[in-house]
């Protein structure tokens, strides 16, 4: 291993393993369900948690899901995922769904639908398996691309919290990338080798968050520590857990 990946690892390890100490994400004998979707942050993600669970504590059995959407036409290798569970000693469950448009439906865009039907096979999944934890890949630039959406869009100081109890069900969503800068996972990628996905979504330059996340470049540009001051924000409101 050369010292680059030796020192990306470590950075990334060590920032996933504070935003664990920080919200408190992980317990003894929990059990987690992770979103694997095939992109580069799930595939981070997984590998993280897995190594991290061979750790004597906490103690944790991790588990992936991979969901395919028949009606939106995007792809990931199964080969590929089933091997690199498999490397990382992670039982993999893939499912397969899709969703129509109903009349009630009709005015909601293609990526609320297919986010809505995706975890509602993950929700499902988490409590057919004993799951009490779901994670989920979003990194540092996602929860800060959110706020700036949430500001903008809503009208509100918010963003997807690190923690979120489900108050329906007897479940919690972990990020446990919040703390994790999006730069140092292209980069993780690419250096590890992680296979890119075979087709993209359709859909992923279509939406608002990716004019946010060009804000958020132009943002940064002009004030580097602009990322450190959100946080901040964000930390001193409490938005990052939600219990």
């Amino acid at each position: 291993m050369n010292t680059e990946i030796e020192n990306l690892e470590r950075r990334i390890r060590e920032r996933f393993v504070k935003a664990f100490a920080t919200y408190h994400l992980l317990e003894d004998g929990d059990h987690v369900l992770v979103g694997l979707s095939g992109g580069k942050d799930s595939l981070c993600l997984l590998e993280m948690l897995a190594r991290r669970a061979k750790i004597d504590h906490p103690r944790f059995q991790v588990e992936a899901l991979h969901v395919r959407m028949e009606n939106i036409a995007y792809e990931t290798s199964t080969e590929y995922l089933e091997h690199f569970c498999q490397e990382l000693n992670v039982p993999l469950h893939i499912r397969t769904t899709s969703f129509s448009s109903t009349p009630e439906l009709r005015s909601k865009p293609a990526c609320f639908l297919c986010s809505w039907n995706r975890r509602k096979v993950m929700f499902n999944l988490a409590q057919e398996l004993g799951c009490n934890k779901i994670a989920l890949g979003h990194h540092q630039d996602d929860l800060l691309t959110t706020t700036l959406m949430n500001l903008i869009y809503q009208g509100r100081f918010d963003t997807m919290p690190a923690l979120l109890k489900m108050r329906k069900m007897p479940l919690s969503i972990i990020r446990p990338l919040c703390m994790v800068e999006e730069s140092d996972i292209i980069r993780y990628a690419e250096l590890r080798g992680y296979e890119k996905q075979v087709k993209r979504c359709p859909y992923e330059h279509d939406t608002n968050r990716t004019e946010m996340e060009k804000l958020f470049r132009e943002i940064q540009q002009k004030n580097p520590d602009a990322r450190h001051s959100m946080w901040n924000a964000l930390n001193r409101d409490r938005k990052l857990t939600e219990e």
